[in-house]
Formats: C-alpha cells, sequence, structure tokens
C-alpha cells in the first residue's frame, strides 16, 4: 500500500479517494496472498520461541505430574514435604480430593463456551449488550460476597475490577453502535463457516486434554501440606502457565479462522459451500507446523498490551483540556503504542496469509491499518474489549459455580479453588469466541488492503464503515489541529 495520510490534513480526503486508492489490482497482493495461503511452501518462523513453549511443557507437565501423584490415594507418597517444612502448616490432604472439583470446573467452562457461541448466533448482538452491563453488576456482587466471608484481598480487587468497568463503558458508549454492527458482520460469517466452529470446538477439547494433566497436578499443590503462601505462589506459576497454554491454542484457532475468512472475503462467498475443505487443512497445517513458533512468540506479549491500550484510550478521550494529564496520558500512550506496533492482533491474519515471522507480521499489518488510515476505525472499535467481557463473565460464573460447592466442603481452600477455576473457565470460553475475533481482525485487514472486497461481499455494511471511517478522520483531523493551536498558543 502506497497511500499516506497526513493526519492533518485528512479530513479534506474523502472515504471513497482513500479506499480507490488502496485497491489493489486483481494480480496484487490479494491474489498474491491467496496463492501464498493454497500452494507457496513457507519455511519454519520463531523457532526460539518455539522451542522456549514445548521446553515450558515438558516441565511443566512433570512437575504437576510429581505433585499430583505425591498426594494421589495416599499423603505425602513421594516424600516432598520434607523439603517444605518451612513453609508446612500440617494439613493433611489429596490429590482426588479436590481433583474432580477442577474437573468440574473444566466441564462447566466447556458448557459455557458451547452456550456462549451458539448465543452468538442466535441473539449475538442482545447477548454482547447484555455482557457490557452484566459485568459491572457481577463484579459488584462478588466483591460483595467477597467482603461477607471476610476476603478482603478479593473483595476489594473485585469492588475495583467493577469500578474500573463501569468507567470504561460509561468512556465508549458512543462506539457501541458502530461496534455492534462489526460484531454482527463477523458473527455472520462464521456461523455460515461451519468448519470455522469445528475448529473451535476440536480446539476446545484439546485444552480440555491439556487441562486434565493441569488440574492434576493443581489439586495436588491445593492438597499439600504448604501453608497458604507456598500453595499460592505455585498456583500463580502454574496459573501463568495455563493462561500462555490458552492464548496459544486461541491464537492458533485465530489464524485458521484469519485464513479462511480472508478466502471467503477475497472471493465474494457468503455460503460455506464455496469454500473448499484444502484451505481448512492448509491453515490448520500451517498453524501448527511452519507458524507455531509466531504462535507461541506473540502469544506472551499480545494480550497484556491489548489490555493496556484499551484503558489508555479510554483515559485519553476523556481527558479534555488538562493540558498537564494530557502531557502525562500521551507520554503512556505513545510507548504503548510503539509497543502495538510490534504485538497487535492483527499479526494473525498476516501470519495465516503470508507465513511471515509474528514481529514482521504486526509492522506489517500496523503499517497498513496506518497508512491506508484505517486505524483510525480500528481503535474507535471496541469488539476486543466486548468480547473480553464476555469471557470474564463465563469466568467468573465457572468460578462462582464450583466456590458456592467449595465454600461448603472446604472453606479454607475456597479463593484457591475458585479463582483457579475462573481462570479454566476464561481459557475454555475465549476458544469459543476467539473466532469472531479472527473475523473482525480479517474484516479490518481486507477494508485496509482493498476495500472492494468488502464492498462486493455486503455492500451496505462497506456504506456504514466508510462512513464512520470518514467521520474518525475528520475527527482525528480536528484534534490534531486543536493541540497544534494549543502548542502555538504556549
Amino acid at each position: 500500500m502506497s497511500l499516506e495520510i497526513d493526519a492533518a490534513s485528512s479530513a479534506t480526503i474523502s472515504v471513497d479517494e482513500v479506499s480507490l486508492e488502496g485497491i489493489q489490482s486483481e494480480n496484487g497482493s490479494s491474489v498474491a496472498s491467496f496463492t501464498n495461503l493454497n500452494s507457496e511452501p513457507r519455511v519454519w518462523r520463531d523457532l526460539f520461541w518455539l522451542c522456549i513453549f514445548l521446553v515450558h511443557l515438558m516441565g511443566l507437565g512433570f512437575v504437576v505430574s510429581i505433585l499430583g501423584i505425591n498426594r494421589f490415594r495416599a499423603p505425602d507418597r513421594l516424600d516432598i514435604d520434607r523439603y517444605t517444612s518451612g513453609i508446612s502448616d500440617n494439613q493433611v490432604g489429596l490429590t482426588e480430593t479436590y481433583w474432580p472439583i477442577f474437573g468440574a470446573a473444566g466441564g462447566i467452562g466447556a458448557f459455557m463456551g458451547f452456550v456462549w457461541l451458539f448465543t452468538l448466533g442466535l441473539q449475538g448482538i442482545q447477548f454482547m449488550k447484555i455482557s457490557i452491563h452484566l459485568l459491572t453488576t457481577y463484579l459488584a456482587v462478588i466483591s460483595v460476597l467477597c467482603f461477607w466471608i471476610k476476603q478482603l484481598f478479593w473483595g476489594i480487587t473485585f469492588s475495583v475490577g467493577a469500578t474500573l468497568q463501569f468507567l470504561y463503558v460509561l468512556s465508549v458508549i458512543d462506539r457501541i453502535p458502530f461496534t455492534m454492527l462489526v460484531l454482527q458482520k463477523a458473527i455472520e460469517i462464521v456461523w455460515n463457516l461451519p468448519q470455522v466452529i469445528r475448529v473451535s470446538f476440536g480446539f476446545m477439547v484439546v485444552m480440555l486434554c491439556w487441562m486434565v494433566i493441569w488440574t492434576f497436578g493443581a489439586a495436588g499443590v491445593v492438597a499439600s501440606s504448604m501453608g497458604d503462601s507456598g500453595r499460592w505462589w505455585f498456583l500463580v506459576v502454574f496459573s501463568v502457565s495455563l493462561f500462555w497454554t490458552g492464548a496459544v491454542l486461541s491464537n492458533m484457532v485465530h489464524v485458521v479462522v484469519s485464513g479462511i475468512v480472508f478466502l471467503v472475503l477475497n472471493h465474494d462467498a457468503r455460503q460455506a459451500s464455496t469454500i473448499p475443505q484444502i484451505p481448512t487443512l492448509n491453515s490448520l497445517k500451517h498453524a501448527v507446523t511452519t507458524s507455531f513458533g509466531s504462535i507461541c512468540y506473540g502469544s506472551l506479549f499480545t494480550a497484556s498490551i491489548r489490555t493496556l491500550r484499551w484503558e489508555i484510550r479510554a483515559v485519553r478521550s476523556k481527558i479534555g483540556n488538562n493540558e498537564c494529564l494530557l502531557c502525562l496520558v500521551d507520554f503512556l500512550f505513545h510507548i504503548v503504542e510503539t509497543l502495538v506496533r510490534f504485538f497487535n492482533k492483527y499479526a494473525y491474519v498476516q501470519i495465516a496469509v503470508n507465513g511471515t515471522s509474528f514481529n514482521h507480521s504486526a509492522r506489517d499489518a500496523w503499517e497498513l491499518l496506518q497508512s491506508t488510515g484505517v486505524e483510525a476505525l480500528v481503535a474507535y472499535d471496541c469488539s476486543g474489549s466486548v468480547l473480553l467481557m464476555a469471557i470474564i463473565i463465563g469466568g467468573l460464573i465457572t468460578g462462582t459455580s464450583v466456590g458456592v460447592y467449595t465454600w461448603f466442603r472446604w472453606r479454607d481452600r475456597l479463593m484457591m479453588v475458585a479463582t483457579t477455576s475462573m481462570l479454566m473457565g476464561m481459557v475454555l470460553v475465549s476458544l469459543a469466541l476467539v473466532i469472531v475475533e479472527s473475523a473482525v481482525t480479517s474484516i479490518y485487514i481486507c477494508f485496509a488492503e482493498d476495500p472492494l472486497m468488502i464492498q462486493r461481499w455486503d455492500a451496505e455494511f462497506y456504506d456504514q464503515m466508510s462512513e464512520v471511517f470518514h467521520q474518525r478522520l475528520q475527527y482525528r483531523s480536528a484534534r490534531r489541529g486543536f493541540t497544534i493551536k494549543l502548542n502555538q498558543s504556549n
């Protein structure tokens, strides 16, 4: 893409001009990308991170097996307690006491993923609107319950979460209509592609299989004779590992779905019958082989940077004319924007289509979005945060369900079991909803690379996107002009 848009003059450029200058020819990048996806051989990327991830999995698998076996059917079977005598509180438990509880959490989380996905297909927009407001209420209720059972730390944590969620929704309330429009079209795409839904369910099964091993060790930790501090440290390490593993599997689905959705938009195909099975298998093959290292690498950082960017953007949009605060937030914003250049979710579309390394893909995707001005549209969209709200609700329901049972059985282990179950639920629900996010990112990449792909697919949606696109360019131009005048006056 060769088009450069100056933010100070973008208000004078029409969306049609931007789109027409950004259109690739039939023999251009779109066709080349299609060829890459189907036939051109690929080389392995980011092998270092692939090795790190596999070593991490093997190491963690060994540790969780040892900790689980140590308390399986007999206390201290492997005589490990002698190494924890300094942090032991002499409590005796067995792995099989807590393992079924975590198994139930996995079952509830998978069920929530199925329910969430089918609800999106039937009443997607209504479900998303409910999720936005339900999360604040749910967090507030959980915080009250935590205070009631004298869990002050968790009560404060959930109350702060409820407050931040409420403030975030207020800051982006004007963006919700456009976000719902994009989500509706993304859901329409994936719902008409049954192979995409099968891929999501397949990776949920893979995650459940890994959780069988993971929860075996987690149950051994909860049942161990270590004190609370020792058990919490182990669970935190296990949770970080589970988060990374879940993110890797989610982004593998992301890559597979992005490749398929790109073909749908590129070939003006609304129905799954027009897409052959081979591209699905090719996308899956690339995700689990040559692109696996790139996925492992990006999964470590992308989610946290995205979340930080959402929060900073929400604060930045509501500062007004407070120069001191604006300066501080702009400083943080530019740091995060630099990180986003190398770690963003749009990289997975480039990985799926072109097979490049993660940093190369992230840089190319971000430069494409910025050079065409579509980044202004991406920044206005809140679909990622709305889907995250639905994921958190699924995790909270899982943790609450298991926590209520644990409260009546083992009150001293309540928060350990409940928070671990909540994370399990979030990971499983994210595997179900990531296909929608993949469709969203593919829509924006296609709109930036060749807007006619969106126009051929859905002309009405193209007109709506173009209208908002034009409005965002005007807004950015006005904001840039105000900043320049403010600096000149000072």
